[in-house]
């Protein structure tokens, strides 16, 4: 087996998915066998930093994205046959960069109720390096969706929201993209605040097109300088006039991740995201009493 950061390359007796289209070197196969302790952890940490070397790596992952519906559920009305919805985060104890809580939920489609939840405390001891977050955290994130594919594999989503960019980041591959491709599932990408990519900024043409979204539902493009769109801001509910940020992971179009996050929301965040915000944090809350978190 080779490994390079962000990608396993996997030999004959390894469980593994095929990304259509997808090379690297030679013919790649993504890896659904032990994910716990390689790429991108290693390669973000052998590269001490090298800003150009972990870009060169993300540009590359970023051939193996799937900008598509792949799953029958996506393309039929109100999603029949989707069940069940994934949401990933990592929650810091106030004023430590270090340990966290690795969360992921699962939940039920479309009533949105929980059905799984795992918290792990996870050390990240490579440095943050802004653009890069996904070297830093996607590892831990891959873990929980390892441990559920083991223990209750009947409770995997089929889909997941990602507490981040995915396509619409500086190389169009941000965290959303790497948790995708690594693997193998859907994955949306919603932040909460506006990445400045390129032209697309918090200057008053933003602003205007943001007090002109009415209603739960309405959104507009985020288009770069070249014109392509790389994302869409939401207003994702009616209680607030505030949007979020939605951008493909992978194996998911745009129009259909920004249907689904819509279907999510009972506010402004998406339930899968929401709730593994809160578990994360009622986990260090109950852990780690005596911290502000």
């Amino acid at each position: 087996m080779r490994k390079c950061a962000g990608l396993v390359l996997a030999d004959q007796n390894m469980e593994s998915t095929t990304v259509p289209g997808a090379t690297c070197d030679e013919e790649t196969e993504l890896l659904w066998g032990d994910m716990s302790g390689v790429c991108p952890r290693d390669g973000y940490e052998d590269s001490g930093g090298d800003k150009e070397l972990l870009a060169r790596e993300q540009i590359r992952l970023r051939r193996l994205v799937v900008e598509q519906d792949t799953e029958q559920w996506q393309i039929r009305p109100h999603f029949s046959g989707l069940e069940r919805v994934g949401g990933v985060d990592l929650s810091f104890i106030k004023g430590d960069s270090v340990n966290a809580c690795a969360q992921l939920v699962v939940l039920s489609y479309p009533n949105l109720k929980v059905l799984y939840k795992d918290s792990q405390m996870v050390a990240l001891t490579a440095p943050y390096i802004a653009g890069f977050l996904a070297f830093r955290e996607t590892p831990f994130l891959l873990e929980a969706l390892k441990r559920l594919k083991n223990n209750k594999p009947e409770l995997m989503p089929q889909v997941v929201f990602a507490d981040g960019n995915g396509l619409y980041h500086y190389r169009e591959f941000g965290l959303a993209c790497h948790l995708g491709v690594l693997s193998g599932l859907p994955c949306i990408g919603v932040a909460k605040n506006l990445l400045e990519v390129d032209s697309i900024n918090k200057k008053w043409e933003h602003k205007l097109q943001i007090a002109a979204l009415q209603k739960g539902g309405d959104s507009f493009p985020l288009i770069n300088s070249s014109g392509k769109v790389l994302g869409k801001a939401l207003r994702s509910s009616e209680k607030s006039s505030k949007p979020v940020y939605v951008s493909i992971g992978h194996k998911i179009s745009l129009d259909t991740a920004v249907r689904l996050t819509h279907s999510c929301c009972r506010y402004r965040v998406p339930e899968p995201i929401r709730q593994a915000d809160y578990h994360s944090r009622e986990y260090l809350r109950l852990h780690f009493p005596a911290a502000d978190t």
